[in-house]
C-alpha cells in the first residue's frame, strides 16, 4: 500500500508542494511508523524528486509529525503519532494532493 501510493506520487511533489519536513523521534514507539516509512521510501521520493527539498528532523521525545508548506509560505501539518508506514505514506499523499 505505502510503496503504490509513494509510487503515485512519482515527481509530482513540487506540483502543489515546496518542501516536506518529518518530524519524528529517533526511539520512541509512536515514531515507528515514521522511521519505518524513512527507511523504506526516503530514496525512492528523493531518487524521483531530486530538487525538492525533503526534510528528515530527528529529536528526541518529539511527537511525529509531517508537516507540508505550500506557496506563500503557508503550512499544513498532520500528526503521524502510533500509524504505520502505510498511513504515514497516505497522509502524505493527501498533503501533497490538497491545493492548501
Amino acid at each position: 500500500m505505502a510503496a503504490a501510493a509513494v509510487r503515485s506520487l512519482g515527481s509530482s511533489l513540487a506540483k502543489n508542494l515546496r518542501e516536506i519536513r518529518l518530524h519524528l523521534c529517533q526511539s520512541s514507539a509512536a515514531s515507528q511508523g515514521a522511521r519505518d516509512f524513512v527507511e523504506q521510501h526516503y530514496v525512492t521520493l528523493k531518487k524521483a524528486n531530486p530538487d525538492f527539498p525533503i526534510l528528515i528532523r530527528e529529536c528526541s521525545g518529539v511527537q511525529a509529525r509531517l508537516w507540508a508548506r505550500y506557496d506563500f509560505g503557508k503550512e499544513r501539518s498532520v500528526s503521524v503519532e502510533n500509524i504505520s508506514a502505510d498511513q504515514v505514506a497516505a497522509a502524505l499523499h493527501t498533503l501533497a494532493q490538497s491545493k492548501h
